[in-house]
């Protein structure tokens, strides 16, 4: 049950304690490397790009291309959201590799992300098409489908959410029943003075559930958001 829950490192004595758990303390160290790296990278830019500004560039064009291909023209203006949500979750989902736990990993975060685009699809979706409209959309093909298709608008935030969360802690799980194993190997091997296994094996589970899975559901999550943002407003 430890690979499910966060750990609380310290609490905050105020109000009777807050508790930091390590999802908190993780996020506030992406934010921080994420703060930091645009306001580096951002505080002298010249007309004839060189250095990091080229990085810099090189980021946003590609993210404002990818948006305005998926989602279309008129809405490439979303690119800044998706920017910053590819930028977080792929930090988020590569914590692993450094062995801090990701954010990820707890769903509670994923459920924010995914609340936070359920939100912009349907604020979105009457902005463009109007309160009318829209609402009616819930009663098309016929008024009968009412309540599936609420409840399938519903289901969005929840298969998202879920999605990334499962992906995420399986690799956790996985990897920390690894490194138990392996521990106990080394103690009945008598190597327990260099951890000789649990250094060399785990190295290509790393590879495959905290970059290749990180990833890869870094861009299905982005993806997903930006197609049902866009079908909501078509």
């Amino acid at each position: 049950m430890e690979g499910f829950g966060t750990k609380i490192l310290f609490e905050i004595p105020i109000l009777g304690g807050i508790p930091l758990t390590e999802t908190v303390v993780n996020t506030w160290i992406i934010m921080a490397i994420l703060t930091i790296f645009a306001v580096f990278a951002t505080r002298r830019f010249d007309k004839i790009p060189r250095g990091i500004q080229n990085v810099v560039e090189a980021i946003v064009d590609v993210i404002n291309k990818f948006t305005a291909q998926t989602m279309g023209e008129d809405k490439k203006g979303f690119s800044a959201y998706m920017g910053t949500l590819f930028l977080f979750l792929l930090l988020a989902n590569l914590f692993g590799l450094f062995g801090l736990r990701p954010p990820t990993a707890d769903l509670n975060t994923t459920f924010a992300l995914a609340i936070m685009t359920f939100l912009i699809i349907h604020t979105n979706g009457v902005r463009r098409k109007g309160a009318k409209k829209y609402l009616k959309g819930f009663l098309e093909p016929f008024p009968a489908m009412l309540p599936l298709n609420i409840i399938g608008e519903l289901a969005l935030p929840i298969s998202l959410a879920f999605r990334l969360f499962g992906n995420i802690i399986g690799g956790v799980i996985i990897v920390g029943l690894l490194y138990g194993g392996l521990a106990s190997l080394s103690g009945m091997l008598g190597i327990t003075f260099i951890p000789v296994l649990q250094a060399a094996i785990p190295v290509v589970f790393h590879l495959y559930f905290d970059l290749f899975a990180g990833v890869l559901q870094t861009f299905i999550f982005v993806m997903l958001s930006m197609v049902f943002i866009s079908m909501a407003m078509d």
